[in-house]
Order: C-alpha cells, then sequence, then structure tokens
C-alpha cells in the first residue's frame, strides 16, 4: 500500500448564493476549469493526471452530465484524462477525496489524480434535483426525511442548547472568519473568479445584539408538518425548540475546490499525508450527527484520540452540531474551525469538505500543527472524514 499526498490545493472564493452573488453569472463548469488551468500554471502536468473526480450534491442541469469530464476536456487537459463525479449530499467534495485517495493508496491509479467539488447553489437551486429523498411524498413519510434546519434544531432540543449558546457560536466562527480573511490565510489557495478574490458571505460587523435579533429560520417550516415527521421517529423531544437563525445556519454559496493527491512516486514535494479517512451514516432523521460518528471512527482507524489532532475542521451544518463536538470530543475554540466555518464563509454543498480538507492542510501549515481532520455530515444521515498529517 502506497502512502498518498496532498500535493497542491486550490480553490474559489465562495460567493453568495442567491443571484445576487458575485459568481452567479458563473458556471459550475467553468469553476472547475479556472482551477484546472490554474493548477497547471501552478506547474501541474495534466497529461500525467490519471482521473479527476468531483463531488457534486445536485447533478442536474448545469451541474449534471459528468461534470468532472466536461470541464476536464474544456479546460484543454487532453482526451486521455478521465473524469468522474460523486454524490454524498453535502460530503460529496470530501468523499471524492477520500475515494481517490484510497484508490492511489491500493494501486488501482497509480501515481496522479485530482480530486475536490463544485456547487452553484445559485444557479442549480438545493432539491432542483427533484429526488424522491425530498419530493417524492410516500419516500419522506416512509424514510422519514426531514429538512435539514429542523433536524437541526431537534438536535438541538435533544440536546438541551439554549439559544444564547447556539449564538455564541454564531458570533464566534464569524469573528474567525474576519480575522482570516484579514490574514490573508488563504492567498496560497485562493484563485480569483469573475473579479472575486475573497469569500463574500463573511459578515464582520456581527455583534451578539445582530444575532439576538434574529428570527427562528424554521419555525414556520415546523409548522407544515415537518415537527410532526421528526417527533413520529424522536417523540423523546416532546416538542421542537426552534433556535437556529440564519447567523447559525449555514449560507448558501457558490464555490469549487480541487486537491492534486499523489504517492510517493510522484515528483512534486507533499504538503500533506493523507492517513485515514471513513464514512459514518445514522438516524436520516437526526440526520446531522454522522460527521462526528465519522471523526470517532478515523481517529480509531489511526489509532488517534482527540487529543492529538491540532485542527479539526468541521462543517457547520448548523451551530448545535459543533457544540455537540466540541463538548463529546474536548475540542476547544483554538482547534476548532480557526478560521471559521459554513456558517461564516458559507456552504458550497459539493465544494466545501474538498476546501475543508485543504484548510486542514494550510491551517497545519500555518501553526506548525501534525495531524488535522476534516469532516461533513450530509443529507440522510451521512457523514465522511478525513485525516491528514502535515509533512515537513
Amino acid at each position: 500500500m502506497a502512502d498518498v499526498y496532498v500535493l497542491d490545493y486550490v480553490r474559489t472564493p465562495r460567493g453568495k448564493g442567491s443571484a445576487r452573488g458575485a459568481l452567479h453569472g458563473t458556471s459550475p463548469v467553468e469553476l472547475v476549469v479556472a482551477l484546472q488551468r490554474a493548477l497547471v500554471e501552478r506547474g501541474l502536468a495534466a497529461g500525467e493526471v490519471e482521473d479527476v473526480m468531483i463531488g457534486t450534491a445536485s447533478q442536474v442541469d448545469e451541474q449534471g452530465a459528468n461534470l468532472a469530464r466536461t470541464a476536464t476536456l474544456l479546460a484543454g487537459w487532453g482526451h486521455g484524462v478521465p473524469g468522474g463525479t460523486i454524490n454524498r449530499f453535502c460530503a460529496s467534495g470530501i468523499d471524492a477525496v477520500a475515494q481517490t485517495a484510497a484508490r492511489l493508496k491500493s494501486g488501482d491509479l497509480g501515481r496522479l489524480a485530482v480530486a475536490g467539488g463544485v456547487e452553484s447553489t445559485s444557479r442549480v437551486p438545493m432539491f432542483s434535483d427533484r429526488g424522491p429523498l425530498f419530493c417524492d411524498p410516500a419516500t419522506v413519510k416512509a424514510i422519514g426525511s426531514v429538512h435539514m434546519g429542523i433536524a437541526a434544531d431537534l438536535n438541538a432540543t435533544l440536546e438541551g442548547f439554549a439559544r444564547e449558546e447556539l449564538d455564541a457560536y454564531g458570533l464566534e466562527t464569524q469573528t474567525k472568519a474576519a480575522a482570516a480573511r484579514a490574514e490573508g490565510r488563504s492567498a496560497r489557495s485562493l484563485v480569483p473568479v469573475a473579479g472575486l478574490d475573497h469569500d463574500e458571505l463573511v459578515r464582520p460587523q456581527t455583534t451578539a445584539d445582530s444575532l439576538a435579533a434574529l428570527e427562528p429560520a424554521f419555525a414556520e417550516l415546523g409548522t407544515q408538518g415537518q415537527d410532526a415527521l421528526a417527533l413520529a421517529a424522536h417523540p423523546e423531544a416532546g416538542n421542537i425548540n426552534h433556535l437556529h437563525t440564519v447567523g447559525t445556519s449555514p449560507a448558501l454559496a457558490d464555490g469549487a475546490a480541487l486537491l492534486v493527491l499523489g504517492t510517493e512516486a510522484s515528483e512534486r514535494r507533499p504538503r500533506a499525508r493523507v492517513v485515514a479517512s471513513a464514512t459514518a451514516s445514522t438516524d436520516p432523521v437526526i440526520m446531522l450527527t454522522a460527521g462526528q460518528t465519522a471523526v470517532e471512527r478515523v481517529l480509531a482507524k489511526a489509532g488517534l484520540t482527540p487529543a492529538d489532532v491540532d485542527v479539526f475542521q468541521f462543517a457547520e451544518a448548523f451551530a448545535a452540531l459543533c457544540l455537540r463536538l466540541r463538548r463529546d470530543l474536548g475540542v476547544g475554540p483554538d482547534r476548532l474551525n480557526p478560521g471559521g466555518g459554513t456558517i461564516a464563509t458559507g456552504h458550497a454543498f459539493g465544494a466545501t469538505g474538498a476546501i475543508m480538507v485543504g484548510e486542514c492542510v494550510e491551517e497545519l501549515e500555518r501553526t506548525g500543527g501534525r495531524y488535522g481532520v476534516a469532516s461533513v455530515s450530509g443529507a440522510a444521515g451521512l457523514g465522511v472524514a478525513v485525516l491528514v498529517e502535515r509533512i515537513g
């Protein structure tokens, strides 16, 4: 089994996931092509790449028809470079990284591949693929597939978190993200697109008072049958306290990210070793806890404890799940999303996990830490985690 390394990492800025966002005029394929061309400019020999795997959650319309192959052809990488897409909902990008690393490690791929993710939530809206999990009433009833925001409020209720705790986390992640942006921590990886050279959703002006003034985001949705669906599966909750607001929920974003992965046979200088990955699943109504389970599994695989990890990049699929991970694994603010997370920076579904693996590497390089873990929870109770070790 060969060791597999992160050799390079690039990403677009994250734009607002609306028609007012700076990246709304750029198609998902164009986002990926921009990054592929940037990698060539940074010295990647495209003809040596053995596969390109892209995670995308809504694989329809502009994100359909194997976007990875389309982008690779448009980028001029040649007819001989394959491409494929992966859908594990919000964990699609991190799963593309995990699966590609595993193929390199096993020898299924030789020595060089590219993996990442893309999502344009402004051009291909959530649920636009009309899948039965969300849009077929019989399937929804049979599985109990509630909206993610309802799942977040259910988790907050069951865990006993207060609105003030959630708001405090929302302020913390905005403060971290504003500091990271001001310090230019992403300068090495960021590829400006359509005139945008920063994460558009970060709100440095956020205060405790502004967060406290926000109304619950999912209370009305709960009255439309979603609360009843959740409580049918978890009657122990009694009722659902609707506590999450737009300030403690991940903001929709457009963006893309790519990582160059290679074995020790690669001629490029490694930045980090991919130690292990893990997948997990849980009750599709609770849904959002699977990312934490994946973290626990990948650490167990590597024989590590949470205390051994210097950086946890955990997708902020609502504040309650971050508070839960912090409490259960003893992860303080200095180690959990030190540059802010998706509540502040935005959640471009398929791209988020790939960005987080890259951010792990960058943060370990910045601080001199050894181990970092990235993890994402996805719809229907899915989770994926990747553990990396800094080289040098």
